[in-house]
């Protein structure tokens, strides 16, 4: 049961934070529990639970006894921390280039490679559920507990940014493909600079998209 209601709460944070980031719900709006509880057809408490882990992540604001309130977003502080982001993510890739079992190799090979059907069938939704295990192989390819506490905590909190770019970014699925294979060809020839560069330059063309978007978003 706890299973159950812990997925609801993530395909409804996920919702929401999709609504923040493309204009839809505007920042200053408030959200009211009872109605998101109404429109997500559950009870009261997965909708608490993703607005929880949504003020976590900056996009909206819990306030006692008053309510919760779509945040006003900093798209410079966003740009800040996708910096960071694409640093450490960086980092995780060119460890991981020179530590990874020639086993886990082939199994990052392998998720590459299933994700292009996705990309094929434009199915936004599983090439983003791939893209996760992808990036996640990296980092535990790593072998770096520390380096991979924080790059999943800048994970967790640019993912409402970075998720909905996929479906409403044009051919963002499909370069990211493109760059994800560059990213590969480094780490299976083992090559640890070429590895950082091509992660940083991934990460850094995500955060145009995303931070593009936000901001002519937030200007409409």
């Amino acid at each position: 049961m706890v299973h159950i209601a812990g997925t609801r709460s993530e395909e409804i944070r996920q919702r929401i934070a999709e609504d923040i980031v493309s204009g839809r719900l505007r920042p200053g709006q408030r959200l009211e529990e009872l109605q998101l509880a109404d429109q997500f057809n559950v009870s009261r408490t997965p909708v608490r639970d993703a607005l929880r882990e949504l003020s976590g992540t900056g996009l909206v604001e819990i306030r006692p006894n008053r309510g919760t309130w779509v945040a006003e977003i900093d798209s410079d502080q966003l740009e800040e921390l996708f910096e960071a982001f694409a640093e450490i993510e960086a980092l995780c890739a060119r460890l991981c280039a020179v530590r990874l079992t020639v086993i886990d190799r082939r199994r990052l090979e392998l998720l590459h490679e299933e994700s292009e059907s996705y990309v094929t069938a434009g199915d936004h939704e599983g090439y983003a559920r791939l893209n996760e295990q992808i990036h996640n192989a990296i980092y535990q390819g790593s072998r770096n507990h520390a380096l991979y506490e924080i790059v999943r905590g800048l994970r967790h909190r640019t993912a409402p940014f970075r998720v909905p770019q996929f479906y409403i970014t044009n051919d963002r699925m499909k370069n990211s493909y493109a760059e994800h294979g560059a990213l590969l060809a480094a780490i299976v020839q083992e090559d640890a600079q070429a590895a950082y560069a091509a992660m940083y330059s991934h990460i850094a063309n995500s955060s145009v998209n995303v931070i593009g978007f936000l901001r002519e978003s937030l200007h409409k």
